[in-house]
């Protein structure tokens, strides 16, 4: 049917993310939603074997690569929007209250070349606003609480939710970093789950839980309704904000999170050179 994309997601175990490949069957018309640059923390060394395996995908498939899509700037790897926007000439897009957390990290790595307007990024989308692939439409849903600026994209039957949900068996995105909160979560969930219950629902990471041994990243508003462990069955939103708050007391910091977010608020550029020609990534020591 024609409102029913493709979908293929392609996971990262460096940093359990799930890249998505989406494309309009009756096109051929794609989308990449939050692609991953590799990084070895060791070596300070980039590369895009991840982002290669999705091109070689969508070329295989003789898809046409409209569109990169964030769903927000990801603090556990560097994204890999730039490295396509240079190699195809595509653009980019994001929830346009990125200029908040532009605003918060800026300084924070002494990026004076990052201004806090958003323009690093082609496409600053609002709640609500609409726009085409191929012959499909994607509804921006803004998704606020882990992030200020985190965005869903529904696409079809599909609802892309970045770190907002999790597999039910994980549950929900933790809320402790700037600009995010519990109880505004619950409530960017809630507009989730309000969706129709066969709407597919495809997360950004899968950790594994206890108990299951094979990564999963697919499952159905019902199944999220019912069976999420923390917003599942009726859960209140002051019991859910309890929890939530209480769990992300103990979680350390994200192993990349200095890296990835000094270059995901350039859009996956790297800092500027110095005047000898080498790029620097920046650790503010005792800053978070």
């Amino acid at each position: 049917m024609a409102h029913i994309p493709d979908v293929r997601g392609f996971f990262d175990p460096a940093t359990h993310t799930v890249t998505y490949l989406v494309s309009d069957p009756a096109t051929g018309m794609a989308a990449i939603i939050d692609p991953v640059l590799d990084f070895d923390a060791a070596s300070a060394r980039t590369s895009t074997r991840s982002i290669d395996a999705v091109m070689a995908a969508l070329e295989t498939a003789g898809l046409t690569l409209a569109m990169v899509l964030e769903t927000h700037a990801h603090a556990d790897h560097l994204t890999a929007a730039a490295h396509l926007r240079r190699a195809t000439g595509v653009s980019i897009g994001i929830g346009a209250h990125i200029t908040e957390v532009q605003s918060t990290f800026a300084p924070l790595f002494g990026a004076d070349d990052v201004r806090s307007d958003g323009r690093v990024f082609d496409h600053l989308y609002g709640d609500g606003d609409l726009f085409a692939l191929g012959d499909l439409s994607v509804q921006v849903i803004h998704t606020p609480g882990h992030t200020p600026a985190c965005v869903s994209y529904r696409i079809g039957d599909a609802v892309f939710t970045g770190d907002t949900l999790f597999m039910p068996d994980y549950g929900t995105a933790r809320t402790d970093f700037p600009g995010g909160d519990a109880r505004t979560l619950y409530r960017s969930i809630e507009r989730l789950l309000s969706l129709p219950d066969d709407t597919r629902v495809f997360v950004g990471h899968d950790y594994l839980p206890q108990g299951r041994t094979d990564y999963r990243f697919e499952t159905t508003v019902a199944d999220q309704r019912a069976h999420n462990i923390h917003v599942g069955g009726g859960v209140s939103e002051e019991d859910f904000v309890a929890m939530r708050e209480t769990r992300d007391a103990t979680l350390g910091a994200p192993q990349l999170i200095l890296p990835s977010l000094q270059v995901n608020i350039r859009a996956g550029d790297l800092p500027p050179p110095d005047a000898g020609g080498q790029r620097y990534l920046r650790l503010p020591l005792n800053a978070i």
